[in-house]
């Protein structure tokens, strides 16, 4: 068999993979910045915010939408939260009980709760990821120190665990808790674009690949 011919396409939807051939590396990696992006394909970090504590109760990751990056950042100052600008949108991300309101903007959506578990310090991880569709691109096998949620705004994608196949669509969020191993696929016909959370204890790595785990559970076509 000629040598050189070889494709395997791997990326990640929010997490840090190595891609699915040894050595080769995912675009963006979840690592470098949405502003040094190298691919229009891939995932790619848009903040990371430091929590000495979270909200009592609940916690639901809220996400608002603004015409102006000005405009977040006057709604920001009566809030908590972070603003970033991705997949064309300007949003407020913020962490908060699930009746809390900014003085302004267009509430997207609404994720949670999230089941976050004790730590003495979080960090919350905020992605973007981009997928081409009908399952050409996946995730590594991983694993997370805390929970990850999604709002897909196109396309859609398919999580795979040992216990469960999770399918969210455009218009839609998500989330699933810390520890098992998980691989998250493409689906459908459209480019599946996504923004994400993985809301970790800031003492543990945010994302592992792993190997222990080789999922049998097909996702669907769309």
């Amino acid at each position: 068999m000629k040598y050189g011919m070889m494709l395997a396409i791997a990326l990640l939807a929010g997490h840090a993979a190595v891609a699915q051939i040894a050595g080769t590396r995912v675009p963006g990696g979840c690592d470098v910045p949405v502003s040094k992006r190298s691919a229009e394909t891939g995932c790619y970090l848009l903040a990371t915010e430091s929590l000495e504590s979270l909200p009592a109760g609940e916690v639901f990751w809220h996400l608002y939408a603004y015409p102006t990056r000005a405009a977040a950042e006057a709604a920001r100052k009566d809030a908590s939260g972070t603003v970033v600008e991705s997949l064309g949108k300007i949003w407020l991300f913020a962490l908060a009980g699930s009746s809390w309101r900014p003085m302004a903007g267009e509430r997207v959506a609404v994720i949670g709760p999230l089941p976050v578990e004790a730590a003495k310090m979080y960090t919350a991880r905020y992605m973007e990821a981009v997928f081409l569709p009908n399952k050409a691109m996946q995730t590594a096998v991983h694993q997370h120190s805390g929970p990850e949620a999604w709002y897909v705004v196109s396309g859609a994608q398919c999580l795979r665990t040992p216990d469960d196949v999770l399918v969210i669509r455009a218009g839609k969020g998500g989330f699933v808790r810390q520890g098992p191993s998980m691989l998250l696929t493409s689906i459908g016909t459209e480019t599946r674009r996504a923004v994400l959370l993985v809301l970790h204890d800031a003492s543990q790595p945010w994302m592992t690949v792993t190997s222990d785990w080789t999922p049998t559970a097909q996702c669907p076509e769309s």
